[in-house]
């Protein structure tokens, strides 16, 4: 007997589909060993692209996800030159990334941080600076680059990408001086720091648990668009989703990086009105970003656990 298929049947047959297709090109997880020593590594983290297209500028080939690193346990590395890329949160390290540097064992004669932002950096080199020496590590250079705001309660993304912020003039501001081996941070101003002081202020935050929430208190799932095409199960670099018996469902810490709201192809997940008392709606609920530079499956494997 033959049967018509709703249009949210075909889409949830097309979603598993894709959802299968994507387990086996994600198997790699392009790690290297300690034991393959290479002049220059660099590790990053990424929610919607942008940081992983910066840490390709800068390493090449020999760039490794954090998630992945920390999901198999390899963190330990040596050198000549190792850097770290990740997104500002509110201008404070992702808590994935503060967790790989407090257990990672690295060694290099030179080590780097590049810090991407999409609107006010305020503080954060010093921040990030302040951290790693917590951890044992002094990074000879600390620097930031201005790219698209992914920051879906502040800014519409459909604007964010018409902004032109000059990003391939910073990569070759940093290029150069990562060739020369070249020492410092960006210039830190006290209209920075009260920025961040303010913001942490304004918030309740702290730098050292930073944006660490209950993601079931913070996303909302809506089951009427849900095609269960598995790509938020993919792209969460906590593991924070999975299937079950009463469907798509959500819970753990969440590092707020937003890459299930962006990545979702139904724009079935939301955030849900308690999370919008101090952060407010979305500037633009239809509009989403990934950078341009990079695909869905590189972010899936850089994040999936």
């Amino acid at each position: 007997m033959s049967k018509t298929m709703t249009r949210r049947e075909a889409l949830k047959a097309i979603g598993l589909a894709i959802g299968t297709a994507t387990v086996g090109l994600s198997g790699v997880s392009g790690l290297t060993s300690c034991s393959q020593e290479k002049k220059r590594l660099v590790f990053y983290f990424t929610g919607t692209g942008n940081s992983l297209y910066v840490a390709r500028e800068l390493g090449g080939e020999h760039v490794i996800s954090i998630p992945q690193a920390l999901k198999n346990g390899e963190l330990e590395y040596k050198a000549d030159e190792i850097g770290i890329v990740y997104p500002v949160y509110g201008h404070m390290p992702p808590n994935i990334v503060k967790d790989f540097l407090k257990n990672a064992r690295l060694k290099a004669d030179y080590f780097f941080a590049v810090l991407t932002y999409g609107n006010n950096r305020g503080a954060s080199p010093e921040v990030w600076d302040e951290f790693a020496k917590s951890c044992g590590y002094k990074f000879n250079y600390i620097t930031t680059v201005l790219m698209v705001d992914n920051w879906l309660h502040s800014f519409d993304m459909n604007e964010q990408i018409k902004i032109d912020k000059k990003i391939p003039e910073q990569l070759e501001r940093i290029k150069s001086d990562l060739a020369a081996q070249v020492g410092g941070m960006d210039e830190i101003t006290d209209q920075d720091r009260q920025f961040t002081a303010g913001f942490l202020q304004w918030t309740g935050m702290n730098k050292e648990d930073g944006f660490k929430y209950e993601a079931s208190e913070r996303f909302h799932i809506d089951p009427n668009k849900c095609i269960e095409c598995s790509t938020c199960t993919g792209v969460c670099p906590r593991g924070n989703y999975e299937y079950g018996s009463q469907g798509l469902t959500v819970s753990g810490q969440c590092d707020y990086c937003l890459a299930c709201i962006h990545a979702c192809p139904q724009k079935a997940i939301s955030f849900k009105p308690s999370d919008q008392w101090l952060l407010g709606p979305e500037r633009n609920p239809d509009a989403r970003y990934r950078n341009p530079n990079v695909s869905l499956n590189d972010i899936i494997n850089s994040n999936r656990q």
